[in-house]
């Protein structure tokens, strides 16, 4: 399958079509390849359908609740789950993730509660959740700088000497296509090519950066970019979790025995607005997002399942519920969060004690003071 059959692009020679490894076809069928074996039990491919319905309909509820003024903001994942939850289900206790804004699927594979995603977006907390402890980093906004942070900490894991041991790690740096035109990007490909970093670049090519087109960002695939550094590169259908999951697996095995950096570009659509402030109907065709809701990434692993008899209605139904359920509560849980205190974003800025900070501290502590009421008996004369 190639890049032109997925995006209906007319054909082209056959030397000039990019491999796009596949292990399920939009119609649920499986497929093998010779250099991604992968054994799933059924209950394997259930837990996998599990995660991706659930992670949806967070998502999905999370952009409910910012049409409703209940969250500033909110960078769906729409249509990108199979990416997220076979890359993420590919990680192991000791790998490190690092994050863009958008990988709430990856956040729940590393056991980060929903719940702490939107208190973040709600603007009551600076973050939330231990990175340590998850082996998953804060979101990052500023678009690529995290491929940076990623590549210093493989560096780090090279200098402690446990590649190739039973506790050797290896880090996966998230982003989108239009932050490899980011210069930050493309230097952490430099560190990590002549460092031999181990580290899996993981570009989610969701063929828009916001409302640029791919065309605009590369005249050629993203992946072949990898070469020109010195290392692997490879395009994975993004849509499909058994490919995400054996390509990611693999390339991180291959970062945690010492050889080196990957560059995995998942092939996915953004099915949804880029944020909840963008109209993407002023910049492409509907036409393109009804082509891509046939390679929908829950239904094909849906369609498996019931091609192989590996689930009956029952399953789907509790799955389902399930997910219903999880929703019902996060909505819960974010309208219950306490605002925090103004003063409190002053917290946690500096480990000791700032003379411009305080100095800004108690301004801001006078500017709210002026709103406060007079005690009674205390009226300005």
């Amino acid at each position: 399958m190639t890049i032109d059959s997925v995006r209906g692009a007319p054909d082209t020679p056959e030397l000039d079509r990019p491999e796009l490894i596949q292990l399920l076809t939009p119609e649920g069928e499986r497929v093998e390849h010779p250099d991604y074996p992968l054994d799933l039990s059924a209950e394997d491919v259930r837990d996998l359908y599990r995660d991706l319905v659930i992670v949806r309909r967070i998502d999905l509820e999370a952009v409910a609740l910012t049409r409703q003024g209940e969250l500033g903001l909110w960078a769906s994942l729409l249509g990108q789950e199979a990416a997220q939850i076979g890359s993420g289900r590919a990680l192991n206790d000791h790998d490190m993730a690092f994050p863009t804004y958008r990988e709430h699927g990856v956040a729940y594979c590393r056991n980060v509660e929903p719940l702490t995603l939107l208190g973040l977006f709600r603007g009551v907390s600076h973050g939330g959740w231990d990175p340590k402890e998850h082996g998953f980093h804060l979101y990052t906004v500023v678009i690529g700088s995290q491929t940076l942070h990623a590549t210093g900490y493989a560096m780090g894991i090279q200098r402690d000497g446990v590649l190739g041991t039973p506790s050797a790690a290896a880090t996966i740096a998230y982003f989108g296509d239009g932050a490899t035109s980011q210069g930050d990007v493309n230097e952490a490909f430099v560190f990590a090519s002549v460092s031999n970093a181990p580290i899996v670049f993981f570009c989610q090519n969701n063929q828009w950066a916001i409302s640029e087109p791919l065309e605009r960002q590369t005249r050629i695939p993203l992946y072949k970019r990898a070469q020109g550094f010195g290392f692997p590169g490879l395009r994975v259908d993004g849509n499909d979790v058994f490919a995400c999951l054996a390509v990611t697996r693999k390339a991180l095995e291959n970062a945690r025995t010492g050889q080196g950096p990957t560059l995995i570009e998942a092939f996915t659509y953004r099915m949804g607005a880029h944020t909840t402030t963008d109209d993407p109907t002023r910049y492409r065709l509907k036409a393109e997002e009804e082509s891509w809701k046939l390679k929908d990434p829950i239904e094909r692993v849906k369609a498996y399942l019931v091609r192989n008899d590996l689930a009956d209605a029952g399953f789907f139904e509790k799955v389902e519920d399930v997910a219903t359920q999880m929703a019902k509560e996060l909505r819960e849980g974010c309208r219950s969060m306490p605002d925090p205190e103004p003063l409190a974003m002053f917290e946690n800025v500096y480990a000791d004690e700032h003379p411009m900070m305080t100095e800004e501290q108690e301004q801001f502590a006078a500017y709210l003071a002026s709103f406060e009421e007079p005690a009674s008996g205390e009226e300005a004369k």
